[in-house]
């Protein structure tokens, strides 16, 4: 039975960790699941028994919806707002600072947030269902937070394209080929599969190598710490224009 919970899950099996989040609501991420996973990410990264991470959502539809429209249209103050856009920039910095390598597992559309959680992954796998969409401009923000990562996988330009053209979803075949998923598969069976097999190599691998090349693999982000923050505050002041609080409105009213 499918649960209507919001949740995230870490299961550990020969050394590989599998992190989990799931929100009813099309894997959208609120304030305390943003929390709760990148909480999980630092702690396999420090777990011993953890060699390899593999990052999922749960369900068969989409990957992630991104930001939790419903936490947006709460937001009142600048401060509120920069606290929850924080809660994606902590993701993707324990993802960046994480000693251990991360694969990604996207079964379904990636939306905003989403592109971003996929885009902080070290190697990313994904199925056909698997298309993108930067959708921040159409309700009058933009990627500030995620786009780092974004770019650093698919390069200005790309970026630049997917975030002026923020209604349309492009498809996996185009992130593919852009460098943000490493292979595409035709089914979510195939997937894990790839994704299993993918995990066992690199679990049964030195360990010490693997931590050398996450290094190097992030080299230039380290004013990420303060440079996602930072765009946070950027979102967190614009979620609040009317521009924004009338789109989220139309949003929500679908």
């Amino acid at each position: 039975m499918a649960t209507t919970d919001s949740y995230i899950r870490v299961t550990r099996r020969d050394g590989i960790a599998r992190i989990e989040f799931f929100h009813p609501q099309s894997n959208s991420l609120p304030s305390a699941l943003l929390g709760q996973l990148a909480d999980a990410v630092r702690h396999e990264g420090t777990n011993p028994e953890s060699r390899v991470i593999i990052l999922q959502s749960g369900g068969e539809k989409a990957f992630c919806a991104g930001a939790s429209f419903d936490e947006l249209s709460s937001i009142r103050t600048e401060e509120q707002g920069r606290t929850f856009f924080n809660g994606f920039a902590q993701v993707i910095n324990a993802c960046r600072t994480s000693p251990k390598i991360i694969i990604g597992r996207v079964q379904g559309k990636a939306v905003g947030g989403g592109v971003g959680l996929a885009a902080a992954t070290d190697h990313c796998f994904a199925s056909e269902a698997a298309s993108i969409k930067l959708s921040e401009l159409a309700v009058g923000i933009g990627p500030f937070v995620v786009g780092p990562a974004v770019e650093r996988k698919i390069g200005l330009s790309a970026f630049s394209t997917l975030t002026l053209d923020a209604t349309e979803f492009y498809p996996a075949s185009w992130a593919q080929a852009h460098g943000l998923y490493a292979d595409v598969f035709e089914t979510t069976a195939l997937l894990d599969v790839a994704v299993d097999a993918f995990a066992t190599k690199l679990a049964a691998s030195n360990t010490d190598a693997l931590r050398e090349l996450k290094a190097i693999f992030w080299q230039g982000t380290e004013t990420w710490e303060t440079l996602l923050p930072e765009r946070a505050a950027i979102s967190g002041r614009l979620v609040l224009s009317d521009f924004a609080q009338k789109a989220i409105a139309a949003f929500k009213a679908k």
